[in-house]
């Protein structure tokens, strides 16, 4: 039993919305069964919980097991090594295309930016990109090769800011858990996981220019993939994108 629901989707509903979405789709007692294993970038957690479940609702028979989350360049070199997984959803198309010879068709379905995260009442004072250069500021940042980390390396060489980072994370949560734990003063995150924490947000400049495309495929050997692609359309579809959006990414 999930832990997080969405509010059930009557099928005929959910049905029209797909449609209108653009995204063809099983509907709701179409015979889909079985487990479904999803693995996904971690800054998508919240809003793929809530798009599990409303898969789960509309195809009762068909088990979303506990999402995999972690950074993408994890997940997939986790792929690589042959772990067992229906469908891909990855923070960047650089890291989906390491494993393009294991995914169907990947297309791309959100967007995401960049912000500085730091602790409630901003004790250090950051106003900006320039401040993480403090030398007295300890900022944490995502990993070069970590999709965030490749956002953020692009941003900060565009404002010419050079930043001594105090440790450098293999996925976005893990930063956001040291800005929020107050171990750090501040960190680049995405935007929409400033919501999720207990953090304040301080615009980072360009950062609407550094843009994270957010591809989504079904594996080619999915061991359930029937469900797999008609996951993969429920996310592009209205359904999935009315959550996503309400999680704070943008559209396609």
């Amino acid at each position: 039993m999930r832990v997080v629901r969405a509010t059930a989707i009557p099928g005929a509903v959910l049905a029209l919305a797909l449609g209108t979405g653009g995204c063809a789709a099983a509907e709701p007692g179409d015979g889909l069964d079985g487990e479904l294993t999803v693995y996904a970038a971690a800054s998508l957690g919240p809003a793929f919980e809530e798009i599990a479940a409303a898969f789960e609702d509309a195809h009762p028979g068909v088990d979303v097991r506990p999402l995999v989350l972690d950074g993408s360049q994890v997940l997939a070199t986790q792929l690589a090594e042959g772990a067992p997984a229906d469908v891909f959803a990855s923070a960047d198309e650089q890291t989906m295309a390491r494993v393009a010879e294991l995914v169907t068709d990947p297309v791309v379905f959100a967007t995401n930016t960049l912000a500085i995260a730091v602790p409630p009442g901003n004790p250090a004072g950051i106003a900006g990109l320039a401040d993480l250069a403090d030398p007295g500021a300890t900022v944490v940042l995502c990993a070069p090769e970590v999709p965030c980390g490749a956002a953020s390396t692009t941003l900060l060489a565009r404002a010419g800011v050079e930043v001594d980072a105090a440790s450098l994370e293999q996925n976005v949560g893990a930063v956001l858990a040291k800005v929020a734990a107050g171990e750090a003063d501040a960190g680049l995150v995405y935007r929409t996981d400033i919501a999720r924490a207990d953090v304040e947000s301080v615009e980072a400049e360009g950062a609407g220019d550094v843009v994270n495309r957010y591809p989504v495929a079904a594996l080619r050997d999915a061991r359930n993939p029937e469900a797999a692609a008609s996951f993969v359309a429920l996310v592009r579809g209205a359904i999935g994108q009315d959550i996503l959006a309400e999680h704070g990414f943008g559209a396609p």
